[in-house]
């Protein structure tokens, strides 16, 4: 299926988005693929103290659901260090109303900031590279409030200024980039994408949420989309990817309109592995990671696990 073929089947498909959750407890059902292990099994239920590659919550509130995941891969500490400097990138480049799911949930964010202050971060510090005017995008997202409620810094990512040249030696087409200078300096890097449709890509989730890092992301369209995308994980690569899938936007992205198609889904994934991550969201929004090639390209280069049967996951129902 090509990119166009899939953005098609995404519009008529909204009634199968996430749809294996009904197929069973929550324990045992998740969007990915065909096969059941058994308790402990890769793809099953980890055994008893034993921290899962993959956490999905279905159900509750965003804080609910982050608290939960968070709880369930071991506690914000395992991640979060006292005295280190935490940057979060969530998606908010998009001058909209937090109702039309264009950036990432307020509440997630909201809650991530306040965990990790609350396990000795000296610093928590919000930015995104903004499509839409960034102060616009920054207030009317929601995150600019709630992060700064939360105790968390905004810093800005509108100016050449705040990027650095990173040079890219394991890549093939993004040689080099200009990185913003806090993922640079972050002690740990959190990826906070919401997950949705993207006219360009396909799918918005947390390798797509990267290009928001960067500074000339006009290359990465002009030089090959997919490749970039996989690459750009080589120069930084997050600490935890925690991807906002509440409210799903089916069509019409990134930016989304009121004429945009949604999906209720109230579900939360979190991995350290960025490439498995973003092949449960690829089987959550309907395709499956074969639709989007960055997907594969990223496992190629050795950046995470596409093969959800060889994870340990933990589902869990609120």
């Amino acid at each position: 299926m090509d990119r166009r073929d899939f953005i098609r089947t995404l519009g008529r498909g909204a009634g199968a988005l996430g749809a294996a959750w009904l197929l069973g407890p929550a324990a045992r059902t998740f969007a990915q693929a065909a096969g059941t292990a058994g308790p402990g099994a890769p793809g099953g239920v980890p055994n008893p103290g034993a921290l899962p590659d993959l956490v999905a919550v279905k159900g509750g509130s965003a804080a609910s659901r982050v608290d939960a995941a968070l709880a369930a891969a071991g506690g914000i500490s395992r991640f979060v260090r006292k005295g280190a400097l935490v940057v979060l990138k969530p998606n908010m480049g998009w001058d909209v109303r937090p109702e039309l799911a264009a950036n990432t949930d307020p509440g997630v964010v909201k809650r991530l900031v306040e965990l990790c202050l609350a396990a000795g971060a000296r610093r928590v510090v919000v930015f995104d590279h903004t499509c839409d005017s960034w102060r616009a995008a920054y207030t009317n997202s929601g995150i600019e409030r709630a992060a700064k409620d939360a105790g968390a810094e905004l810093a800005p990512a509108h100016a050449e200024s705040y990027y650095q040249t990173v040079a890219n030696p394991a890549a093939l087409t993004l040689r080099q980039a200009k990185v913003h200078e806090l993922v640079l300096e972050a002690d740990v890097l959190v990826n906070i994408p919401v997950l949705k449709n993207h006219g360009g890509a396909g799918m918005t989730c947390a390798m797509k949420n990267l290009m928001g890092a960067v500074w000339d992301r006009g290359y990465f369209h002009a030089s090959g989309l997919d490749a970039c995308i996989a690459e750009a994980v080589l120069l930084r690569k997050p600490d935890l990817n925690i991807v906002d899938a509440g409210k799903v936007m089916l069509s019409g992205g990134p930016r989304g309109s009121a004429a945009s198609r949604y999906s209720e889904q109230r579900l939360l994934l979190l991995s350290r592995d960025i490439v498995a991550v973003d092949t449960a969201a690829a089987r959550t929004l309907g395709p499956g990671p074969d639709a989007f090639e960055y997907i594969g390209k990223a496992a190629a280069l050795g950046l995470g696990q596409p093969d959800l049967n060889k994870l340990s996951i933990r589902r869990i129902e609120l």
